[in-house]
């Protein structure tokens, strides 16, 4: 928690020595300091509950929802400060979207299978009632609705180059850590739940979110150097791989060449 707190401060002073000042690096260093403070309201709540379950669920989820802001900072801090502009089309941006929902409410049902297994922090600890069996199975049809959602993102992907160009670092980084965390999971629950490959899936849990965030955040760009222009009907141009000839049949055409 210092080395997290000691990383907000830097942030919020790095914003407010930033010159000249941008308002949205400004709020989003604040809102980290938001999220620790609330991570010490919960942090305390979750001790004098003895740790219920869902304080402690509720505890990491806030922690997903600091590593979003987080990611978001660092992002937008190495643009330039103009309007967001789309950099993919909306049918793709809305499909990113589930992508990111789903992988969100996979990640809350792992939350769940934690609150059901053995490593609670306390052997008294409370536990929620559902057996640890039914809770994996559950987490397991979460899982697989994300990467099924990734796997069609990616078939749609292939014949759209400019949407690909954006998308393709975090969608190829959101498939290498998922697999990885597939199997991890499996694993763990062949192997009676150990302590360490819970740490290993908790962490891994936490790098996939931050992926999936950064998945979004390249949705809208305020870098102007993209090759990417608005077509008249709402559709995206890859400037870079338009044929010279139909610029050349463009260009006569402005110049009333026949």
């Amino acid at each position: 928690t210092g080395l997290v707190a000691a990383g907000v401060i830097v942030a919020v002073l790095g914003s407010l020595a930033r010159s000249p000042r941008r308002r949205d690096l400004t709020w989003l260093s604040l809102g980290l300091v938001a999220g620790v403070i609330g991570q010490i309201v919960l942090g305390g709540i979750t001790v004098l509950v003895d740790l219920h379950p869902a304080a402690v669920q509720s505890h990491f989820l806030l922690s997903m929802v600091l590593v979003a802001n987080a990611v978001w900072l660092v992002h937008r801090a190495g643009q330039p400060d103009r309007p967001l502009q789309p950099t993919v089309s909306p049918s793709v941006r809305r499909h990113v979207l589930g992508v990111a929902a789903a992988t969100l409410v996979a990640i809350a049902l792992g939350t769940v299978v934690t609150g059901a297994g053995p490593h609670a922090g306390d052997e008294k600890a409370r536990r929620f009632g559902i057996e640890i069996g039914t809770a994996v199975r559950i987490h397991s049809v979460g899982v697989w609705l994300a990467v099924a959602a990734v796997v069609w993102l990616m078939w749609r992907l292939r014949t759209l180059h400019a949407e690909r160009a954006v998308l393709d670092s975090s969608v190829v980084a959101w498939v290498c850590v998922a697999i990885a965390q597939g199997a991890l999971g499996y694993l763990q629950y062949f192997t009676g739940v150990p302590a360490a490959l819970v740490a290993i899936h908790v962490a891994g849990a936490t790098l996939l979110w931050g992926i999936t965030v950064w998945m979004v955040a390249v949705l809208r760009t305020a870098d102007a150097s993209t090759g990417e222009t608005r077509h008249e009907f709402g559709t995206f141009v890859d400037d870079a791989r338009e044929e010279p000839a139909h610029v050349a049949d463009e260009v006569g055409e402005h110049l009333g060449a026949p």
